[in-house]
Parts: structure tokens; sequence; C-alpha cells
């Protein structure tokens, strides 16, 4: 095939491409991400501890730090911190086990989150979407805070 016919097809088929209007993917009705803690020996104050990006949101966790040493942790969501309740909104337990998350969860004390690394859940099968904090204590996640979306 001579080399302009090649440039031809391909370009035609680049068009229509272009054209062709992609497929809207609902987002998943339950899913977890994880993050790393950060290294001791960072600068004080607050740091960024891990960012997930996708055409649904915006998932930050960030430390903050004192003597070096990440005092704490928490969930942003599209560039609003969440603080949360006591008790998480509701969540289905199938999604919650399938994430790995042991029912009945532990609680942290409010305005703290410490652990060996963090889960953020996002459930969107039961009512209003919700997105809860994690932190790994031992070999169980512990709620730190949950709002809804």
């Amino acid at each position: 095939m001579q080399p302009s016919r090649i440039a031809a097809l391909l370009l035609t088929g680049g068009l229509a491409m272009l054209a062709t209007p992609a497929l809207a993917k609902d987002p998943p009705s339950c899913a977890a991400i994880s993050f790393r803690t950060l290294p001791a020996g960072g600068p004080d104050g607050e740091q960024d501890a891990g960012l997930y990006k996708s055409r649904f949101g915006k998932i930050e966790v960030k430390a903050d730090v004192k003597g070096g040493q990440a005092t704490t942790y928490y969930m942003v969501l599209n560039g609003r911190k969440v603080d949360g309740p006591a008790s998480p909104p509701k969540m289905s337990n199938a999604c919650l086990k399938s994430k790995h998350v042991k029912l009945p969860f532990a609680r942290q004390a409010a305005g703290t989150c410490t652990g060996s690394r963090f889960r953020v859940v996002v459930d969107r099968s039961s009512g209003k979407p919700v997105a809860a904090f994690f932190g790994l204590q031992g070999e169980d996640w512990a709620y730190c805070s949950a709002t809804t979306l």
C-alpha cells in the first residue's frame, strides 16, 4: 500500500474516533483507595501524604507533622477537609467487607487518625454516596472520618 493511502486511512480513522462520543461510565458502586504513611524526618507542618484523582473527584490524604513525625492524618475531598462525624453515615456492610474492613469496625478518637496505612472507601450502593477514611491499626481498619458526597 502506498504511504499516501496509509496516511489518508489513518487520518480518516482518527477523525472518526474524534467524532464518536465517549461512552460515559458510571462510577463504581464500591471502591477503595489505599495510601501510605509519610516517612519520618519530614518538615513540620501540613504535609501531603497521598493524592488520587479521577473524573469523579479528587481525594487527598494530608498529615500534621511535628518533630519530623506525622501526628495525625486526614482526608480532603475536592479541596474540602473532612472532619466527619464520630459515627459514619450509613454504608453497605457488603461494600465494607469487600474492601477488607472488619465489622464492626473500631473508631479512632475524634480529631485523630493514625495507622500504618490508610484507606478511603467510597460506597455508592446504598442511598447517598459516602466516602469513609480508615487507618490500619494492627490488622484491622479503624474509622477516622466520613462524609456524604
